[in-house]
This record gives C-alpha cells, structure tokens and sequence, in this order.
C-alpha cells in the first residue's frame, strides 16, 4: 500500500477505540481489546494484555465488539431482486459510470453496489479505516489482494475489487442479507452465528444497505 495510506492510519490511530472482533481469513474469529494497521501488519492487542502482529492479508474485517442489545428485525430481502437487470445509473451518481461497469461485470445490480459505496466510504475514494479499509468499497488488504488490485484508491480497481467480492459473498450465501452481513463482519463471522451476527455494527449496516437498495434508488 502507498506511504499515504500507513500516514492516514496513524492518524486514525489518535482516535478513540473500544473492543473488536478479528475474524481471519482462515476462518478464525478472535475478539480483541483493538486491531489497526502498522505498516504490511494488523496489530492486534489482546484482552488481558500483550499483543501480536500478523500479515495484513490474514485479516478478513475487523469490527466493533458491541452487542445489540435490543434487537430491531433484519428486513427480509426476499422480494429484492440483486442481479444485474440492465438498468443503467442516471446521471449525477457520484462514479456513476465506473459502477455501472463494475456491477455488469461482477453481474449485480447497480443501484445494490451504490448502496455499498455510501454506506462504506460516503463516495470517498481516499477513505481509510483504522484497521486499514480503503478506498470506496473499503477494501481490507486481503480482499485487495486476492482480487488483485493494483492500487487500491484508484475508483475504477476498487469498485472492480468491490463488486466481484459482495458477488461472490451472495453465490456463496445464497441471501443478500447474509451476504451483506459477511461483507461487513466476515463470512466466517455470519457462518460462526449461522446467520446475521448479534453485533449492532453489522445489523446496523444491513439495515441501512437494504434499507437504501430495496427501498428505493438510494443516491436519492
């Protein structure tokens, strides 16, 4: 990753933090007192003390260890059709065309990967995540990795990235729900809990992701 990325982390790292959950590519789930990117690593400080550095291409997502704990229901997404249908983005949807591309190809709707977008990044191309998200479909340096991205703020490569990895998450789950939860949480997260996990993070962003897509167009 470019030298701008590991100055936006150190940044990020001022901020305040509260307990996580690392789930690993090798389907590993851990939760940590913290996780954030150092350089090629995920620093990963335990609970009780200590900590441990891994390759950053280890590490699926990281999120916030906190619990719903009130439970609000998961929209069913039964009725909301996510393959590509044709329809083409209007003009004013912030790297409309490039989304336009990325979801013909990847074979998803387009209006399903503007929902991602704003909801990972606000359209950012330079967003960057403590645990070293980026771009504007935030994605962790494994996901960059496997899906070969040259550079990872460029809009087109990423959204490319982006696109091919949530269709690959709905062939694998067979459900935008869980699908969505797994880009969010990882799938080993939503296969550990067998279905949406309980953390307010990732049902907040389910929420939020079917909420724009299936509700209507939602750049509005």
């Amino acid at each position: 990753m470019r030298v701008a990325l590991a100055v936006m982390i150190a940044l990020a790292s001022s901020a305040g933090v509260e307990a996580k959950i690392v789930a690993f590519t090798d389907g590993r789930v851990l939760k940590v007192e913290d996780a954030y990117l150092e350089g090629d690593a995920i620093v990963i400080e335990l609970r009780g003390g200590g900590a441990m550095r891994v390759p950053a291409t280890r590490v699926d997502r990281v999120i916030a260890d906190e619990v719903e704990d009130d439970p609000q229901p998961i929209p069913d997404t039964a009725g909301c059709p996510w393959r590509w249908d044709g329809e083409a983005l209007p003009e004013g949807v912030p790297y409309g065309a490039l989304i336009d591309t990325a979801a013909r190809t990847a074979g998803i709707h387009p209006w399903l990967l503007v929902a991602v977008v704003r909801a990972e990044s606000g359209f950012d191309p330079q967003a960057v995540s403590r645990a070293g998200a980026a771009g504007l479909t935030q994605l962790m340096p494994a996901t960059a990795s496997d899906r070969a991205v040259v550079d990872v703020f460029d809009p087109a490569d990423n959204l490319r990235a982006g696109a091919e990895h949530l269709r690959a998450l709905l062939d694998r789950f067979g459900s935008l729900t869980l699908a969505l939860a797994a880009y969010n949480a990882g799938p080993a997260t939503v296969e550990r809990h067998d279905g949406v996990p309980p953390y307010r993070e990732t049902r907040d962003y389910v929420r939020k992701v079917t909420g724009w897509f299936c509700g209507g167009s939602p750049a509005s």
